[in-house]
């Protein structure tokens, strides 16, 4: 239904996010709008335009639990959407970043969320409800070009990279006061934000699409040259294998079990 959903909207769609319950999809037609459609006993009816970007949006994440939607734009700038009523009203990010945002994803617990760029960064982006808005911290100086995309491990906590550098990378991004020392985050506790546990050299190709297992024991990644990587046991001695496919290329990992 995704496709046959995406294919009736529009001949581009630059990105897209499912609705919790799958009911509803958003997603950019190549513009600064973003476009919430419904589906209707037979055919998608649209119910809302988001319109606050200046310029083409790159990336929406729709949460789970707490139905906001975060949104990412070329224009550097990201909103987080929370519905009221039958409006969706828009809360700023502080991104501070000089070069377009690509990608964005809500990390398990949703109290936090990541954004990759063209500045060869990631935004970690957390809420200060002093200010309502939210704010960031940075990773810089890690990646040696875009990011392309970002996946959290279920521990909310490690977060892995892409990049067109080639390379796949995991950070730990733990906050003071927004991060709690819970049982399920074990040993990443004791790693600052911004230090880099691992990176992994297996495609000589932009790399492109990145995910954890629900376990958070496997880390999977694709190249551009149509390889994915499964990579086990990141934090300690990583072991890998590659699958090759016959499609080219590669742009994203959607979900897998192990």
């Amino acid at each position: 239904m995704a496709a046959q959903a995406i294919h009736q909207f529009a001949e581009c769609i630059t990105c897209h996010a499912w609705s919790p319950d799958h009911s509803m999809i958003a997603f950019c037609p190549n513009t600064t709008e973003v476009h919430i459609y419904k589906f209707f006993t037979d055919k998608w009816e649209k119910l809302h335009v988001l319109a606050k970007h200046d310029q083409i949006v790159s990336g929406i994440d729709w949460s789970r639990s707490s139905n906001k939607i975060v949104t990412v734009s070329h224009d550097r700038n990201s909103y987080v959407w929370t519905q009221e009523g039958q409006d969706w009203v828009p809360t700023l990010v502080i991104l501070k970043l000089n070069r377009a945002a690509l990608c964005v994803h809500w990390s398990p617990k949703e109290n936090k969320f990541a954004v990759g760029s063209g500045a060869k960064s990631v935004s970690i982006c957390y809420y200060e409800q002093e200010n309502n808005w939210w704010i960031s911290k940075v990773i810089r100086k890690k990646h040696e070009s875009s990011v392309t995309s970002v996946a959290w491990h279920p521990n909310n906590i490690h977060l892995a990279t892409t990049s067109t550098d080639g390379k796949c990378r995991v950070f730990s991004t733990i906050i003071k006061g927004v991060d709690t020392r819970g049982p399920q985050a074990g040993a990443s506790v004791d790693w600052k934000f911004g230090e880099q546990i691992a990176q992994l050299d297996l495609s000589p190709t932009w790399a492109f699409g990145v995910r954890w297992s629900p376990s958070g024991k496997t880390l999977a990644y694709a190249g551009h040259s149509s390889m994915i990587y499964f990579v086990d046991d990141v934090e300690g001695s990583p072991a890998a294998q590659n699958l090759a496919l016959r499609d080219l290329p590669l742009r994203d990992v959607d979900s897998f079990c192990f």
